[in-house]
Parts: structure tokens; sequence; C-alpha cells
């Protein structure tokens, strides 16, 4: 596919490496010619210089024949004009543009065709925050991610010492669930190498296991096999910038939240947008500060500012001094994996936990969402299935019929039903027939179902997805 790419910020930087490692051709157009020449050193990628709402740039990137534009520069005018253009000019089919301005982002009649032509707009700001809520719900988790519009969840935990599964083969799982509850452990990764997931796979302290689960159970899933944390009340945040507000926003209503932010115009700024939230004007690296403001009493610190390296310090200092979870906002990914699991708990990368709805306009087939896992190293998808029997290799098919793709394998069917009565306080009501299945060896795929495959290394992601794709024949 051929791609043109607004912007060789942190975001377009991102955007450019996972697509380049795919087989696709990328241009990537900034006017800062040093952070272009930083990327084509790295990347298999062509770099043009210049403004990218000019059509004439835009045509030297090529435009004329790209099958989809990603606008991600720092301007959300620059990102609206380029899809006008691309569309108004260029007809270009796909058009992705990068919005922080609410306002863009929810009157969706600006972004119609008559208007900017945005077809699919991305907040990155808004997608870590509620990466990071996801994570304050669930404390004791490394990450959180949701499938078919919340009613899958999975969850990356670490294997603790004393841990009912730790030491024990993964098949002996079952016997601490429910009878009515059934999950699945879908990848597991010891020493940042996969670890095959069979039954008789034994798990071992430090392991990082990824845990797939109807949304319904997950909590009780978790119960049953990890040590639970506390609920999270009190929490600090590191920076007042569009992270750090937005997280604090959210939530103030059901937290005690304190932000700690240094420049005291913004401070003020922000202040008068919260309702609850307490605003501090200093370092966060202060040491005194955070004793002052009862750091040991916190249930977690979350280090949000633009500065990896403020980041690192203010929650390790913070851990040091008695707060039991710390996560730091971690752009360089380098820098994000030698820390985690250290003094900081997590260490989050922001340009991979909002690339992921970008994947799923990329990818072939009917992709509904797409999750990046462990920094882009392993992926989520979520695969809509459509045709019959004649026309698809996986319909009318039982798990055990499908062809065997190496380090890929399917963790969940999510299947729509008509809606079902049932009981509640003892009086008759309507509630969702559909139903999220964990799937056996003979568990067979239908039409309209949403699987979700877990690939533990990309590569065998362009194998799901034509394993998936429709033939021909039904059209």
């Amino acid at each position: 596919m051929k791609i043109i790419i607004l912007g060789a910020g942190q975001v377009g930087s991102s955007v450019a490496e996972a697509l380049a490692a795919e087989a696709n051709d990328i241009t990537v157009v900034d006017s800062n010619s040093a952070c272009l020449a930083q990327l084509a050193d790295r990347l298999d990628v062509r770099t043009v210089t210049g403004n990218a709402a000019l059509p004439s740039v835009l045509r030297s990137a090529g435009i004329e024949d790209a099958e989809m534009l990603v606008a991600v520069t720092q301007s959300d005018q620059t990102n609206l004009v380029a899809c006008k253009i691309a569309r108004r000019l260029f007809n270009v089919p796909t058009r992705i543009a990068r919005l922080r301005g609410v306002d863009f982002i929810k009157d969706e009649a600006l972004l119609a065709d008559d208007m900017f032509a945005v077809s699919h707009a991305m907040c990155p700001e808004q997608d870590v925050t509620d990466y990071i809520t996801r994570l304050v719900a669930f404390p004791e988790a490394l990450q959180v991610l949701e499938f078919a519009d919340g009613q899958a969840t999975l969850v990356c935990v670490r294997a603790y010492e004393g841990g009912l599964l730790v030491g024990k083969e993964i098949r002996s799982m079952r016997e601490h669930l429910p009878r009515d509850v059934d999950a699945r452990i879908v990848a597991i990764f010891r020493e940042n190498s996969p670890v095959d997931p069979a039954g008789k796979t034994l798990i071992a302290v430090g392991d990082e296991v990824f845990l797939l689960a109807a949304t319904e159970h997950i909590r009780q899933v978790l119960l049953e096999l990890r040590r639970m944390q506390k609920a999270v009340r009190r929490i600090m945040i590191a920076g007042g910038g569009n992270i750090g507000a937005r997280v604090a926003a959210t939530l103030e209503k059901d937290h005690e939240v304190k932000v700690i932010e240094c420049d005291a115009r913004r401070a003020e700024l922000i202040a008068t947008r919260f309702n609850d939230a307490l605003v501090l004007c200093g370092e966060a690296t202060d040491e005194n500060l955070l004793a002052q403001e009862n750091i040991d009493e916190m249930d977690m610190f979350l280090a949000l500012t633009n500065d990896d390296e403020d980041n690192i310090m203010a929650a390790s200092l913070a851990k040091r001094l008695g707060c039991p979870r710390v996560l730091a906002l971690i752009n360089r990914r380098a820098y994000a994996d030698m820390v985690e699991g250290g003094p900081i708990d997590i260490g989050l990368s922001p340009s991979q936990v909002s690339i992921g709805s970008l994947l799923a306009f990329v990818r072939q087939g009917d992709v509904a969402r797409v999750h990046s896992l462990r920094r882009g190293a392993a992926e989520a998808l979520e695969l809509i299935v459509h045709g019959d029997r004649d026309s698809s290799k996986v319909i009318g098919r039982r798990i055990e019929e499908l062809p065997v793709i190496e380090g890929a394998h399917i963790a969940a069917i999510l299947r729509h039903g008509p809606p079902k009565t049932g009981l509640r306080d003892g009086l008759p009501v309507t509630v969702s027939g559909d139903e999220v299945i964990i799937p056996h060896h003979d568990t067979v795929i239908r039409a309209d179902d949403h699987v979700v495959v877990f690939c533990i290394h990309k590569a065998q992601i362009r194998k799901v997805e034509k394993l998936f794709q429709v033939g021909l024949g039904f059209f």
C-alpha cells in the first residue's frame, strides 16, 4: 500500500516504523529536515521536506497515486487542510487525521466529505487517557485492552512469588475458576521472549501473562489467580499538559487527585478547569514537595510530563518515598523497556497505545480493532468473519481444522445473538444475547463472528489476514 505520512514527530515516526515494517511504500513529509534525516537513517522510507498543507508539497510526495494519507502533524489545522486537499484535488481513498482539539472530535459534521473530508480522526492524547484510566481500575495490570466494544478484556499481569499458578501447568487454571466462568492465557513472555502457552506450560515467577476473558468475568478471574491490590483512591499526577490534564479531569470524579505542574501559568489555567482536583505549582522531582504532599499515602503516582527523563526520575523518586504503584510516560521505547519492572511498575509508550486505531485501517480484510502489545513486538487483532463455507477458509470449520500459523492463535470468539429474557432481583429483564466464547479445538466459527487472534510476532499478521479474507466467489 502506498501511504503518505505528514509529520515526523513522535507519533509520525511510530506510525512510519509500524507501517514500513509491513512492506508498505511510505513517504514522510515534514518541514524539519533534521527529523526526516534521522528517520530515513532508521527506516526504509522516502522523505520530502516542506509544508504539509501545500498541494505542491503533497504532489512532490506522490499523492496522486497514494492509497492513504496519515496527517499526524502537531497542528490540527494543517492536518485538516491536508485531508481536504487530498480528497478534493487528488481523490485519496482514505484520509486519517490526528486531532487534539475537542471541538473537531465532538462535531462529526466537520469531518464529513463536504467539509474537511476526514475518514478517521485519531486523538493520541485521549487514547492514552483512556488507557491510563483502565490501568487505574486494574492496578495489578501492566496492560488492559478491550475488544468487541468492551465485551471482552485482555489483561497482562506479572506472575508473583506464591501465586496460584506459579510453578503449575496452565491447564490447572480451570481448577481455580467457577464452573460458569471461562478464561484463556493467550500468551506468556519470559525475559522478553515468548513462551508457547500450551496446557503443559509451567508459569514462572516474573512471567508476563496475558489473560483474556469476558469483561464481566475478568475481575473475578484476576481475583482467583492474582493477589489483588487494594483499589486506587488517591492519585498524584506529575505534569499538567494535555495528557496530565485529561487524566486528572477523568479521574477526579471518583478519586482524590493532586496535580503537580512546574509552569505557574499552566497551573493556574488547568486549576480553573477542575472541580475537585488539587493543582500544585512545583517540580515533581522535588523530594521535599513529594514528602510534604504525603506521597507515601498515595495509591498511585502517574508521571505524565513531556520529558522522559523527568518522568523516570519523578516516578523512581515516588517509589522510593513509599508510593506502591508508579507509572511513567516514556516516549523512547528503549527507555521504557529498560525501566519497567524495576523501580517503575509501568513504562508507558504513548505512541504504541494510540497506533492501534490507525492500524485497523491499514490491515487487509475487515479488522475491527488492533492492539499493539509489548511496545509493538506483538499484536492482537479483532477480525470480523464474512462469507460462507464456500468463500471463506474459516466459516463452518472447527478450530482444529484451520491451517496452523506458528506463533498465532485464536484467543476468543465474540458472537452476536438476539436479546434474551433474564432475571434481575427476581424480575424479568431483557439482556443482550451476545456471548464471549473461549474456543476449544472443536469450536466452529460462524459468519459474522468477531474473532480475536493473538500474534506473538508481527510477521504472522499477513498470514492471519489472508486466512480470514473472503474469496472472490463471495462477491
